[in-house]
């Protein structure tokens, strides 16, 4: 079954091996928002930037376009209803996936 458009990931362990293939699978599945909260949030947030920003197109510098934030010191109902506040393109269902 493939990921929703938005998920919010919860970081329980903080960054370990694995990600990178997350990131992958939601890439395929044309994820358009990963919100990230919990522990090593912000630097969990900047790897998936980078492996989105690694995804370039024969060099055209442009990238995977995935939005990405983190919730330092905020709790999933948080992250959950920042992601369900973006709208436009980011409309729809929101997906918890823990990691």
């Amino acid at each position: 079954m493939p990921y929703a458009k938005k998920i919010v990931l919860r970081s329980r362990w903080g960054y370990r091996p694995g990600l990178d293939s997350l990131v992958a699978d939601f890439k395929r599945d044309g994820v358009l928002f990963v919100g990230v909260v919990g522990k090593d949030c912000e630097i969990i947030e900047d790897i998936i930037d980078e492996l989105c920003l690694d995804d370039d197109d024969e060099g055209a510098g442009h990238g995977y376009a995935m939005l990405t934030s983190s919730h330092v010191d905020g709790t999933i109902e948080e992250a959950v209803s920042f992601a369900q506040s973006l709208g436009g393109k980011y409309s729809g269902v929101v997906e918890v996936v823990e990691f």
